[in-house]
């Protein structure tokens, strides 16, 4: 004969692991779709830094940027992607000695910041065969980028300063050169302004190619180029700390 109470007392504890099972079953899905999500690239945070802009170029809007010279740059196919493709040299005049071909995002100041994006150089292989990240850029006389060379020396595959004078390599740490192909690469810069760290990685987001460390500026806009070569940009995010510009006296 069975006991009422204890019938239903086991009929409870049943109930409670089938819930607590789907519970526990429901958190490890939601863990692994974040996990999945991230390995996508689809974060909202990078290196604790806030998603403030992206683009992956699908669509042409070319009001996003500001171009040292608009006719260089246009939306195009690469392949199966569509890209925005620096495809000409551009006609300026930099004040100093600095990358001619610059693109850099519209409205943008930031002081810590995150630039990931992926690369595809255009020119025919030499020694000195680059493109170019921008970030902490106030005009073209003051500014930080990174020079992916081909071969590296004291002008090339470095980390520059512009302030108002012809470039300056502040690189502690490079490489040899880039592994420039024709097929598409990812990079990466992290850039903190309290420690004056800079770090650069190139296609291996695990160990920097590059290295500097500068407290010069605080704020600045952030792109993407070429110093007098040609390339194309794609899938463009930047996480930050968005910084006021101050203004003039």
């Amino acid at each position: 004969m069975s006991v009422p109470h204890l019938t239903n007392r086991r009929a409870r504890l049943t109930w409670l692991s089938i819930a607590s099972a789907g519970l526990i079953a429901c958190l490890a899905w939601q863990f692994l779709a974040s996990a999945v999500l991230s390995s996508e690239g689809d974060q909202k945070t990078l290196a604790r830094m806030p998603l403030v802009f992206s683009d992956n170029f699908d669509v042409e809007n070319p009001d996003r940027y500001e171009f040292a010279d608009p006719k260089a740059w246009k939306w195009t196919k690469a392949g199966e992607r569509t890209v925005l493709s620096q495809f000409q040299a551009s006609k300026v005049e930099n004040p100093v000695r600095s990358p001619f071909n610059r693109g850099l995002v519209k409205g943008l100041v930031l002081g810590d910041v995150v630039i990931d994006i992926d690369l595809q150089s255009t020119i025919k292989d030499y020694d000195h065969r680059d493109m170019c990240l921008f970030f902490g850029f106030q005009d073209p006389s003051h500014m930080y980028y990174v020079h992916f060379g081909k071969k590296a020396d004291d002008h090339a595959n470095q980390i520059f300063i512009v302030d108002g004078a012809p470039r300056k390599k502040i690189s502690t740490k490079s490489t040899a050169g880039t592994n420039w192909t024709d097929n598409w690469h990812h990079a990466r810069v992290i850039r903190r302004v309290e420690s004056g760290s800079i770090e650069v990685y190139f296609d291996d987001l695990e160990t920097p190619v590059m290295t500097a460390v500068d407290k010069t500026f605080a704020w600045g806009q952030v792109g993407f180029g070429t110093f007098d070569d040609t390339g194309n940009v794609d899938n463009l995010a930047v996480y930050g700390v968005k910084a006021e510009r101050p203004t003039a006296k």
